[in-house]
């Protein structure tokens, strides 16, 4: 045996709740439920009282024996009886006491059959077993029609010669009343007997139980008591997890609850539903208690010569102090380079905005089936030589713009606005990569994309520029999408194969990858993860049908401007010897041209506002504005036409029989797709009332 003969002020007590697995070769997480007091004395491991220590434990080992007496005993009458199946006795002797005092009620079992029959007026009354006997099956007295002949005639009852007094329930056939009297008496007594000893067994248990606790609980043994503290508890499995921890605040006297940079009052029942373990994944894995005698421990501390208190920086020892001081320096320093990397970024953004751009090559079409809004497309819809390009042109600016941060990647090689923000946040935990490793990069780094992401979902931009036609999660995140959906969503983008830049953007791709692994079937509803994806994908196409409708109606106006100022640019001689010359079939033209636009503008239009219709039948940030897409078609004039155009499109006329099937939707990046939907949109906004 080991005594202490002095305790610190602080002890730390750690939880073994770790593993190896020899069968499967991998450590797993032991999830056994713990308990733990909020005060601890540890009088019983002082050297002083070692031997009162010793006759306690003496006094409970013996207890603890007779205790294991008693509760084979008490099991005895809890369970009786010599066969597998067993009984309390009190219940036993019940029974035995309810079937003596039955009384046996005989009846046959033709006039049970008729009393469990429905009542009817028109049956007649059965007919007696014996009358039944003597007639037969064949009677001819009896019509074969007859209901009464169905009802009484069973064979199994006439064959069979059952008895006829059968009693209706379990009843003793043969007992007088003395017999019946002594037997009540006997049975109530046994029964009462049986209930006294099974309550007094119970109770000296209980004692017992009480005793063995309050066994330290005398005022010699509670002389040095120790608080707890801190508990530090772990979620998750033994290879990845999250952390948090709870401190008591002893001068507010409540638990406090430190979630990274989340800090909330909590209370014991939360801090015991979340340490102690056995009911999910959480459980407490070091525990800190102090001294509750130690008053310095938690005392406020005053300022010597002013005599006020000491809070915040100035509790801390001198040299810690000037550490945290340097370090907030440090990162003051670090915001105000961001602020003007920000606003330097934002001025080159300005500045190519005024620069006409050349339109984009149209990109290859996404395979069926393939997300196309996560931008990610699997290396082989990658060309070597596109790829190869990519990366030399991103090291290449990586090794000469090292310093300004990772917008320096995004001005010189054009990345989808998934993979902007995953380099712009993984370029943000830089220091927390280099400082504490890749998961913890990779940790902030997704914490930071999802805030950036979450704040364009509460933003409320112009109707041009629509953030979720950027980022499916703005789309699901202002659809009140699950939690579970986003998260499995930003792991995948994470997680991306083409996210191999440098090293960092490797290893943190290689940790949300096998983030994604650890995810179990039933964590994920697959299927709801489709439907939400085939939404968005669904809001995609029905933004193309609205948007190249509206390019081809504006193509259409300006051919009819074109048309109506041309022949006004000759003179009359000149106009009408230009017809006469044979420039009539150019007009006709021009017309077939303009009837084939208007068709082609009303069939997208119309696709885009059924789709519309649907998708906000789901709710009301699924689509577009209701309200916006009524008001782009009365600003270009289209209501009148859209209405005399769907009922011939319905009917499947000759005149359109080819646009039965939904337009063919031409393929666009992101990129393209914001940059045409937003000019789309502000030429709308600039249109007339009459739609001129």
């Amino acid at each position: 045996q080991h005594w202490f003969t002095e305790l610190p002020p602080v002890l730390t007590f750690e939880l073994s709740r770790f593993e190896f697995n020899q069968a499967l070769g991998r450590p797993e997480k032991i999830h056994n439920k713990l308990e733990f007091p909020p005060i601890l004395y540890l009088d019983r491991y002082m050297h002083k009282n070692r031997e009162i220590t010793r006759i306690k434990r003496d006094e409970i080992k013996r207890l603890k024996e007779y205790l294991t007496v008693l509760q084979q005993r008490l099991e005895r009458y809890l369970s009786y009886g010599s066969g597998p199946k067993r009984f309390p006795l009190v219940d036993v002797l019940q029974y035995a006491l309810e079937f003596a005092s039955s009384k046996p009620v005989c009846t046959s079992p033709v006039d049970d059959l008729g009393a469990s029959a429905p009542a009817s007026g028109t049956l007649p009354p059965q007919i007696p077993p014996s009358t039944i006997e003597q007639q037969g099956p064949s009677s001819s007295d009896v019509p074969s029609t007859s209901p009464v002949q169905r009802s009484v005639i069973h064979k199994p009852f006439t064959q069979s010669r059952i008895p006829p007094d059968l009693p209706m329930h379990p009843a003793p056939r043969h007992i007088t009343e003395e017999e019946l009297s002594v037997l009540e008496g006997c049975l109530h007594r046994w029964r009462t007997e049986v209930e006294n000893d099974t309550r007094d067994l119970q109770e000296s248990i209980s004692r017992i139980h009480r005793t063995i606790e309050l066994m330290y609980s005398d005022k010699t043994m509670v002389q040095v008591p120790y608080r707890l503290h801190a508990v530090l508890v772990h979620e998750g499995q033994a290879n990845a997890g999250h952390y948090w921890a709870y401190i008591y605040d002893h001068h507010q006297n409540r638990w406090m609850k430190y979630n990274d940079i989340s800090v909330t009052k909590s209370t014991w029942e939360e801090l015991e539903r979340d340490s102690f373990g056995g009911y999910r994944n959480a459980s407490a894995y070091c525990l800190m208690y102090i001294n509750d005698k130690e008053q310095y421990l938690i005392q406020e501390e005053f300022n010597k010569e002013t005599g006020q208190i000491l809070v915040g920086m100035d509790t801390l020892p001198s040299d810690l102090r000037d550490y945290v001081k340097e370090d907030n320096k440090r990162f003051e320093k670090e915001l105000e380079e961001w602020d003007a990397e920000l606003a330097q970024k934002a001025q080159q953004e300005k500045l190519l905005s005024q620069i006409p751009r050349a339109p984009a090559p149209s990109p290859a079409p996404v395979q069926a089936g393939e997300p196309e809004y996560l931008e990610q497309p699997s290396r082989t819809d990658i060309s070597k030589h596109l790829k190869e390009d990519s990366v030399q042109a991103i090291n290449k600016a990586l090794a000469e713009q090292e310093d300004r941060g990772p917008e320096a990647i995004m001005d010189t090689v054009m990345l989808t606005p998934n993979m902007q923000g995953i380099i712009m946040a993984i370029g943000k935990a830089r220091n927390v990569y280099d400082r504490c490793g890749p998961e913890a990069g990779f940790f902030k780094a997704i914490k930071l994309e999802y805030t950036r992401l979450l704040k364009l979902a509460q933003e409320d931009p112009p109707p041009e520029c629509d953030y979720r036609l950027r980022h499916a999660i703005v789309y699901f995140i202002q659809n009140q999408a699950p939690k579970k959906i986003i998260e499995r969503t930003l792991l995948e983008q994470f997680g991306d194969h083409n996210l191999s830049f440098d090293e960092r953007c490797r290893n943190i791709m290689k940790v949300a990858q096998a983030k994604l692994e650890m995810i179990k079937p039933d964590e994920v509803n697959m299927e709801e993860y489709e439907r939400w994806h085939q939404d968005y994908r669904h809001f995609r196409e029905t933004t193309m049908f609205l948007m190249v409708g509206l390019e081809f109606f504006q193509k259409k106006r300006h051919y009819e401007e074109i048309g109506g100022q041309g022949w006004s640019y000759l003179p009359s001689e000149e106009h009408s010897s230009y017809i006469e010359a044979g420039g009539m079939w150019m007009s006709h033209l021009m017309l077939l041209f303009l009837h084939f636009s208007y068709m082609e503008a009303l069939l997208y239009l119309i696709y885009a506002y059924q789709n519309n219709k649907e998708l906000l039948s789901k709710g009301p940030y699924r689509g577009h504005d209701e309200e916006l897409i009524s008001h782009y078609r009365r600003e270009s004039n289209l209501q009148e036409k859209l209405t005399d155009f769907l009922p011939k499109l319905l009917d499947c006329s000759t005149e359109i029989k080819g646009f039965n099937d939904p337009p063919k939707l031409p393929s666009y990046s992101t990129h393209e797709l914001c940059e045409r939907y937003a000019r789309i949109m502000l030429s709308l906004s600039r249109t007339p009332a009459d739609g001129r």
